[in-house]
């Protein structure tokens, strides 16, 4: 068993509250990500649950009991840094074993655990190198190979592809997935990139300034993002906001036009995203501007479009568009895609 449940729990340095009342229930063998701006508290917020930091109020229960006092060890949890944390002087097999070797395990376990661990991990044939000889794709393998020998209750994963270049980032978010499909265990992960956090969650727990903004399955929070933080956060590009007059069944964009609404209250802010966005002829769709850039990306173009008062709006569309930029456009949203927010950023 792996559910891990926290319970108004805060964090404070001081005066200064870091983390401010989270609760959240994270099921048995569930992929879960922390995703948020530099200084949202997600490190902290897994820390404390690694037991690296002190929880100041609330409880930690792990399996159903309450771990918010327990040393590290106690706990049950294993931890992956971003830094690799190996023992250079080592081989790869020593390296994944020393956990079981402090703890006072059988050579015997201990070589059967490591080879073990080397076959999910497709590092068999490394065992015997040293870390200087891996690559860092590698070597964060090896780092998460020390966590599986230990079987822990759950992984936790602090940012630990944020050394790698762009290739090894692909290649290791793949690995992590089928290492989670693989041992079914229940996984904890802190990232800032919102396309790891998009491809490996079950769900997404969104954090603004030491609270939860939202949290849900990756879908749910594209599509039908709870306020305009999440909105602006998750997606990229970033969906496109808007100012607008809402209410009454219908809305109007201000220097443009508009269409139907059937929100529960009125609202001033419109949402789309900018691959439900289509370019027409001047006159048609919501809004008419002027292209800025073309970018182009291959599969996809990013088309930058000027609405004078709506402001820039961004357009995703196929990489063989013939747009050009300073020609004059129609934008026409999907009407099944809109959403509206109200004065205080929350949904409508």
């Amino acid at each position: 068993m792996g559910s891990i449940a926290l319970q108004s729990v805060e964090k404070w340095y001081g005066e200064a509250q870091v983390i401010k009342g989270v609760d959240l229930e994270i099921g048995d063998g569930e992929f879960v990500v922390f995703v948020g701006p530099s200084g949202c508290g997600k490190s902290t917020l897994l820390r404390m649950i690694g037991g690296l930091e002190d929880i100041s109020r609330g409880t930690l229960m792990v399996d159903g009991r309450d771990a918010t006092a327990e040393p590290p060890s106690k706990r049950g949890l294993a931890m992956v840094f971003q830094s690799y944390a190996l023992y250079p002087h080592m081989s790869v097999r020593d390296n994944m074993g020393f956990p079981l070797k402090t703890a006072g395990a059988p050579k015997a376990e201990i070589s059967d655990k490591v080879n073990k661990a080397a076959e999910v991990l497709k590092l068999g044939s490394y065992l015997d190198r040293r870390p200087k000889d891996l690559s860092g794709g590698q070597r964060q393998r090896v780092a998460i190979g020390r966590c599986i020998v230990r079987d822990p209750t759950a992984f936790l994963f602090d940012e630990p592809l944020s050394n790698l270049d762009a290739a090894l980032r692909v290649e290791m978010r793949y690995e992590i997935a089928k290492l989670h499909q693989r041992l079914e265990k229940t996984m904890i992960y802190v990232t800032h990139d919102q396309v790891e956090a998009m491809t490996l969650a079950d769900r997404i727990v969104v954090l603004e300034f030491g609270k939860i903004a939202q949290v849900g399955p990756p879908r749910e929070l594209y599509e039908r993002p709870a306020n305009l933080f999440v909105a602006q956060f998750i997606g990229s590009p970033k969906m496109n906001i808007l100012p607008c007059e809402a209410g009454g069944g219908g809305y109007r964009l201000d220097g443009g036009r508009g269409g139907a609404f059937d929100g529960d209250r009125a609202a001033v802010h419109l949402g789309i995203r900018p691959e439900h966005i289509a370019l027409g002829a001047p006159g048609t769709g919501q809004c008419d501007g002027v292209i800025d850039v073309v970018e182009y990306l291959g599969a996809d173009s990013f088309v930058v479009v000027d609405c004078g008062p709506l402001g820039q709006l961004t357009v995703r569309t196929t990489g063989d568009t013939a747009a050009e930029p300073r020609d004059r456009v129609g934008l026409e949203f999907d009407p099944a895609r809109l959403s509206f927010f109200d004065e205080a950023g929350l949904r409508v």
